[in-house]
């Protein structure tokens, strides 16, 4: 009899724990940050170790998201956390964004900048501030007679890299650069982070944040820089639409190019070079006074709750994101092995980031560089880029010409700007 009552009592405490898991609720974050993949599914099992509470984590393959997004919302157990891309983005997915204006994550933030807001609602906070620009094999420069300090602008770009793609049996190399591939992983490269260098040079040169009609200002210099990545490269132009992005991070880290447009989230993809053998340029596209650009440095990377999954859902998710920015194990998982500086007041110290291209970031600023902000969230639609990005590969592959890239650029972006508003 004492065995049964003490299997009983084990039952119901079992019961009791099931039932207290479940009203703890639980979460589903649908990344956005394929590299980031493997760190994200350790810190949820972590987690769940810790706290009993259910973490699913879910990538979009690179490209997708939106697709995935849409797809993933409308069943019956959805992304209780997700991303947007900035104020853009937010206008697609504001009914499903919770308001997180009480929220102890809100209350981290180093600034209301990294708030985004819909009228006096926060509806999603920044979680990582980024940069790109050039990656560069300082190795391979120097073995071509070349140091980083010797490109201060385009014309300085152009010179080395053409006489780079001109030797390149002499060095051993396929090209300058790494393919420009227009793949899905990898034309966001140029259909948004390229194509942020007109857009901002032409806010610059207008004094604006926005605009409803692109003019296209500086397109003869996105045209050049353009040129100089299909033509100095690993690859012929014609062959970009099945190009990936792996293919770039091959040829890159098997050191047959020497630049690779990308950000400080590729590190963990290119630190097998070694720190003392890369840097990271500016994108230079031949506008005056260009010599005083620093990187492009910014976030379109919003973290959103889902305000229509259910209340417990909805707290453990809260409890969840409040506990990546606040523990040892979140801070370190973020700060030293995702490599990401974050808008948070509790990354300072041992969590700040060890990233190698944050810190070449900081020594331009720190040099007084004014580094390039991110202006492509202020595109009006994914598709703006869809069409960009498929007027770009006709123009490399020769099966279109620069009026069609103009076409998509100028009446592209006023024709999605008057649909999305």
């Amino acid at each position: 009899m004492k065995k049964l009552i003490t299997l009983a009592l084990a039952v119901c405490l079992c019961l009791a724990l099931a039932l207290s898991a479940s009203a703890e609720g639980s979460v589903y974050y649908l990344n956005f940050k394929p590299e980031q993949d493997a760190q994200w599914q350790e810190l949820a099992a972590l987690y769940t170790a810790e706290t009993g509470v259910p973490v699913t984590v879910v990538t979009a393959a690179s490209g997708n998201y939106e697709t995935t997004l849409m797809s993933e919302i409308e069943k019956s157990d959805p992304p209780t956390l997700f991303q947007v891309n900035g104020p853009v983005g937010l206008a697609n997915w504001t009914d499903y964004c919770y308001n997180l204006a009480d929220s102890e994550i809100v209350k981290h933030l180093t600034s209301d900048a990294f708030a985004l807001k819909d009228g006096d609602e926060v509806k999603g906070v920044a979680y990582v501030i980024e940069t790109y620009g050039i990656i560069a094999n300082t190795k391979l420069l120097e073995k071509a007679g070349y140091k980083a300090e010797d490109i201060t602008n385009f014309e300085t770009l152009k010179q080395v890299a053409d006489d780079i793609q001109a030797r390149k049996d002499e060095l051993g190399v396929d090209g300058a650069f790494t393919s420009a591939g227009m793949d899905g992983s990898s034309d966001w490269r140029f259909k948004t982070h390229l194509a942020n260098m007109p857009i901002y040079y032409e806010y610059q040169a207008d004094g604006i944040g926005s605009t409803p009609a692109i003019k296209g200002t500086y397109l003869d210099n996105f045209k050049a820089i353009w040129d100089l990545y299909i033509t100095d490269s690993t690859c012929d132009p014609a062959l970009l639409a099945s190009k990936t992005g792996n293919d770039a991070v091959a040829e890159f880290v098997g050191e047959k190019a020497v630049f690779y447009q990308n950000g400080t989230w590729a590190w963990n993809d290119v630190s097998a070079l070694g720190e003392e053998n890369l840097t990271m340029l500016p994108i230079y596209i031949g506008v005056e006074g260009e010599e005083n650009q620093g990187l492009c440095t910014g976030t379109e990377n919003y973290w959103c709750v889902n305000g229509t999954a259910s209340q417990e859902d909805i707290d453990a998710t809260l409890a969840f994101m409040e506990w990546v920015i606040t523990s040892d194990a979140g801070r370190k998982s973020m700060s030293q092995d995702m490599g990401f500086v974050t808008p948070f007041d509790t990354f300072t110290g041992e969590y700040e980031s060890t990233n190698p291209l944050v810190k070449i970031d900081a020594a331009y600023t720190a040099a007084g560089k004014v580094p390039v902000s991110w202006n492509f969230a202020t595109i009006p639609s994914e598709e703006w880029k869809n069409g960009l990005g498929s007027a770009m590969t006709a123009y490399a592959a020769g099966t279109g010409d620069w009026d069609g890239v103009k076409t998509a650029f100028v009446d592209g972006w006023a024709t999605e700007y008057e649909l999305s508003h």
